[in-house]
């Protein structure tokens, strides 16, 4: 009889968190997003993936492995591979979160999936999130998350996507080691590619620290609320297909593709495609 691998044992596995949709988070993100929006008010509707502030991983110090993450085995399964990044997200948003909402999350582990690669071995976890206030549910998510080798010394690497060139809006962004840093912090996020620079270029071999995969998500949706500010999120999908360094600006891109959906994606300094994603409107 085949060994089932240990990791399918963590298929189905459930977790509940209980948070409070409090103000100061919210603030200290629309001043990271460059808003000089005013400080929001109990019952102010929180925008679209700002969700993402709240049911943070506090996980003791004694806790944290080499790369800034939790150990593996605990509520993720405990895959070998060294490195794991956000891949992407399918979301639904019922109704906005607000603040002062009493809300609870339940996250399911819903798929666990094996694939090769060019770059070798990946392994992608999908867990499914429910988010709920008195009004039900407000946010489902699906979160993909991959995880993979590290590079082999002289590896080639994988040819680019162009990104379109037809946007109808768009905006350049310049990252910086700040950004990373404050995101981060409002995320509690320990991963040190995103703020260790030794660790990113020595370790993990990449050319500088990495632009959170949620953030570049967060950016794509803050365009498109500079261009429509009344708009109302149903439905968003992104999909992270190349990495974004701070050693480099990158291009915010949108055009409408019919009456209420938008396509949305991210360029980088050498026009190859990093996020693609779509939104769909109320």
């Amino acid at each position: 009889m085949d060994t089932p691998d240990p990791i399918d044992a963590w298929r189905g596995r459930t977790e509940h968190r209980r948070d409070t949709i409090t103000s100061t988070p919210a603030a200290a993100l629309a001043a990271t997003l460059d808003h000089d929006d005013p400080v929001p008010e109990p019952g102010s509707a929180l925008p679209a993936l700002w969700h993402w502030l709240y049911f943070l991983p506090l996980h003791r110090q004694s806790e944290i492995g080499p790369d800034g993450h939790a150990r593996r085995g605990g509520f993720l399964p405990a895959v070998a591979l060294p490195r794991r990044m956000w891949a992407g997200g399918r979301l639904s948003f019922a109704h906005p979160l607000r603040i002062g909402d009493a809300v609870t999350r339940t996250s399911r582990i819903a798929d666990i999936a094996a694939k090769p690669s060019r770059s070798g071995p990946l392994v992608f976890v999908t867990v499914h999130h429910e988010i709920v206030n008195a009004s039900g549910v407000a946010v489902s998510e699906e979160h993909d998350i991959v995880y993979r080798d590290l590079p082999a010394p002289g590896a080639a690497t994988a040819a680019a996507t162009p990104a379109p060139r037809d946007e109808t809006f768009s905006r350049d962004v310049v990252p910086d080691d700040v950004l990373l840093f404050r995101y981060s912090a409002l995320t509690f996020n320990g991963h040190r590619i995103h703020y260790d620079r030794r660790y990113v270029t020595e370790v993990e071999g990449y050319p500088g620290l990495i632009v959170h995969g949620p953030l570049v998500a967060t950016l794509l949706l803050d365009l498109l609320r500079r261009e429509n500010p009344q708009a109302i999120i149903r439905r968003f999908t992104f999909k992270a297909v190349s990495p974004l360094f701070d050693i480099h600006p990158f291009t915010l891109c949108g055009r409408p593709e019919g009456e209420r959906r938008f396509a949305l994606w991210a360029r980088n300094h050498e026009g190859a495609l990093a996020m693609q994603a779509s939104a769909e409107l109320a």
